[in-house]
């Protein structure tokens, strides 16, 4: 009977006990081995963007001229510098001309490449690939060279704008100086700015618009609504998130555009094309006062945070919504 229980039972199997494997030196390194790849570049980008606004933090509270540039020893003055510039009149006109030269730039940008990413979808392959060629040359092309470009096409003498306006019968631009005339300048800069930032908000939102599936624009059709209405209510709000990401990028771009004015104007004539990133540069350099210039950097940088954050509680308040 004992043979045929020992048979019948059947006969339990034990494993042997295997203790977890210590983590090997080569799987350590191989852990850490990215994160130090990475930390060169880390570091750069830490020196080149953190150090400059550091920098220009602490003199904004010192007493910064030429001398201390020099010989060092800069003497803390606390909120001397910024009481000083907010106390400024002129200060405030250029804040408000900045605000005013943003908005005109930012919506003629999304209303323009708006239109030129809707213009694009709908355009064959051929002339698809070409008009984004030239979007993509135009944005290519240094503000530098622009910008002279933009001097030359509106020289007094030897510009193709006033040659054209001439030859259709505008007497009154003959020998026109716009760079001369406050608005009319303005006006230029303002042409400049939207021609170099449409080329980069046109192919996002046209690359976001390849994202919209197309049977919700033939069921749109369907239900007889109009392209208007297709784009309120269909388009817009799938490519929102990246509506609001260019919107905001074309604000920053705007709000500290510099190399344009500086080249064709200097912020004059007057200051009549002067804003925020120009108005602190003049005061640095104009008498050397480093430390106003760098308190109106400062101001700068805390109005254009106002602003995006704005922006954002704005997205974010109508992505809960959806």
């Amino acid at each position: 009977m004992s043979v045929v229980r020992e048979r019948t039972e059947p006969r339990r199997l034990t494993r042997p006990s295997r203790r977890p494997a210590r983590p090997t030196r080569r799987t350590t390194t191989s852990g850490a081995w990215p994160y130090l790849l990475v930390a060169p570049a880390v570091l750069g980008m830490l020196y080149l963007l953190l150090y400059p606004l550091a920098r220009a933090v602490l003199i904004s509270f010192q007493d910064f001229g030429l001398r201390e540039l020099i010989l060092g020893n800069a003497r803390f003055t606390g909120f001397d510098n910024y009481t000083t510039l907010l106390s400024d009149p002129r200060f405030w006109t250029v804040v408000r001309r900045t605000f005013v030269f943003m908005a005109i730039c930012v919506a003629s940008i999304m209303v323009l490449s708006t239109l030129v990413a809707l213009m694009v979808e709908r355009l064959g392959r051929v002339w698809r690939a070409a008009v984004l060629s030239a979007l993509v040359l135009a944005w290519a092309m240094p503000v530098v060279a622009a910008t002279t470009v933009f001097q030359w096409l509106f020289h007094s003498e030897f510009g193709i704008v006033n040659h054209a306006l001439t030859g259709l019968g505008f007497a009154s631009f003959d020998g026109y100086p716009w760079l001369a005339h406050g608005p009319a300048a303005f006006a230029i800069l303002v042409l400049l700015v939207v021609w170099q930032s449409v080329p980069f908000a046109a192919i996002t939102l046209y690359s976001a618009l390849t994202t919209v599936p197309g049977e919700l624009y033939e069921a749109a059709r369907i239900d007889g609504a109009s392209g208007a209405r297709v784009f309120r209510s269909v388009t817009l709000p799938i490519v929102r998130p990246i509506f609001m990401l260019v919107l905001s990028l074309e604000v920053i771009w705007t709000f500290k555009a510099f190399v344009q004015i500086w080249v064709m104007t200097r912020g004059g004539p007057g200051d009549a094309t002067t804003i925020l990133p120009v108005y602190a540069v003049q005061t640095a350099l104009s008498g050397q006062h480093y430390d106003l210039g760098s308190a109106a950097s400062m101001v700068t940088v805390l109005l254009m945070s106002g602003v995006l954050v704005l922006y954002f509680r704005q997205m974010f308040r109508q992505e809960a919504e959806l």
